[in-house]
């Protein structure tokens, strides 16, 4: 018989020595803490936003009567010291608001995979999500469960089930199509996320199917989508929208093509002329922006308009 090596003999812990085996099972139990706000850091790449809506402001006066009832969700930092929020961050917020220190928690060790989907599930079935906040929830969901071994494709396609899309599909009550929809709109650049999600100030917004085609252009295409929409103060229709796309697609869309396309007339537009750049780019310098042109148009034609007048008075 072999001998045992003295390192193979376990030895006793404190625990097993003098606690009982009801005390050690109470042990592992998650606890709610009190933990200082300072200590808990935001969601890494957290899709939803704390904004003060009326809801915010509902909550906060919540929070004032009747304190935080549900404690937060949160996780060892991975990143940095702390602790790092999975699910709670409006109420962080709310209790922010009314100066409090620390707030309710349960701390629990996941991994970021895990953290996501729970991230994801406590927010989605929320109301008020814009368009891409949406968007972006459903792709991190899709990409935890595809790490997590779960059959996940990205790429659309209408042969074939994917089961993903259509889990989260049930899950949220969306359609997989729809729910591949707001995933596109993670290609789009800041400035169109904000009119997806009607954020601008000056009240301008496209819709969703527009935007979902948008997001197929080169984000240099989508700077001069952009550049249009404030210069000639109008949004592109879908159909303008699916010419741009296609247009792209055969690499034939560049700044004066989108000019072009966004200053055409709509039904709803009041007669418009069109001059087609070709036409008159030879008398600009090559910096000059479609409204830079146009405004210098303008001038001349009001200079004649003035000289005319002038002429015929005489």
């Amino acid at each position: 018989m072999a001998k045992k090596n003295i390192q193979d003999i376990q030895l006793p812990t404190y625990d097993s020595l003098f606690t009982s085996e009801e005390q050690r099972q109470e042990s592992k139990l998650e606890k709610i803490l009190n933990i200082s706000i300072a200590d808990i850091h935001e969601f890494k790449d957290h899709p939803f936003k704390v904004r003060m809506d009326k809801d915010m402001i509902k909550l906060s006066e919540s929070v004032n009567e009747n304190g935080i009832l549900l404690p937060a969700l949160i996780r060892p930092s991975p990143y940095e010291d702390g602790y790092e929020m999975v699910s709670g961050h409006r109420r962080m917020k709310a209790a922010e608001l009314n100066q409090m220190d620390t707030i309710p928690a349960i701390i629990r060790d996941l991994t970021d995979d895990q953290a996501t989907i729970i991230m994801v599930d406590s927010n989605i079935q929320r109301e008020n999500i814009l368009p891409s906040e949406r968007g972006m929830a459903y792709k991190m969901k899709l990409e935890a469960m595809n790490r997590q071994g779960q059959r996940t494709d990205l790429t659309f396609s209408q042969v074939g089930k994917k089961y993903s899309f259509e889990q989260l599909a049930d899950e949220v009550g969306k359609t997989k199509n729809q729910i591949y929809r707001y995933i596109r709109l993670t290609e789009l650049i800041e400035p169109l996320k904000e009119l997806v999600d009607g954020l601008r100030k000056d009240g301008k917004k496209i819709a969703l199917n527009p935007a979902v085609e948008l997001s197929y252009l080169s984000k240099e295409n989508q700077e001069y989508v952009v550049n249009m929409i404030n210069d000639l103060e109008l949004t592109p229709s879908h159909a303008q929208t699916i010419r741009m796309k296609e247009l792209s697609k055969e690499g034939r869309l560049d700044e004066n093509v989108i000019y072009s396309i966004m200053s055409e007339e709509k039904p709803n537009q009041k007669e418009k002329l069109t001059l087609k750049m070709e036409e008159i780019n030879r008398y600009f310098p090559k910096e000059y922006t479609p409204k830079q042109k146009s405004d210098i148009i303008i001038k001349l034609l009001e200079g004649w308009h003035r000289k005319r007048n002038k002429d015929h008075s005489r």
